[in-house]
């Protein structure tokens, strides 16, 4: 269900796990920095990144119905499984977590596309 009554309500799940998604990515991108490989994570970090924006930008589409809204979760979805990939490529709970968590939201975001 929306904030607001009038609120698209089929979007909730997806807009959820953008949310999810987002605060992961940033959460890891910043424990990659910390690690003492960081040179062997710049892919990932950019990737981490893109993620974390193209989730951030996917809210506000959903919220407001736009007709672009399917497009950009198509546009999402790749860019998470992306995400995933790189993530699942190194060893450490946080970006093994992080994994996790994009693959949910590449699920979600193909659900939009249809």
């Amino acid at each position: 269900m929306g904030v607001l009554s009038t609120s698209p309500t089929n979007m909730d799940t997806c807009i959820e796990a953008c949310l999810k998604c987002l605060r992961a990515c940033e959460e890891c991108l910043t424990a990659c920095l910390q690690e003492p490989d960081v040179q062997a994570r710049v892919k990932c970090i950019q990737t981490l990144n893109d993620c974390a924006e193209i989730c951030n930008q996917a809210v506000p589409f959903m919220s407001r119905n736009s007709a672009f809204s399917v497009q950009l979760c198509g546009v999402c979805a790749n860019l998470c499984e992306q995400c995933a990939t790189e993530c699942g490529q190194m060893k450490d709970t946080h970006c093994q977590e992080c994994a996790t968590i994009c693959r949910q939201c590449a699920e979600e975001c193909r659900k939009m596309v249809g």
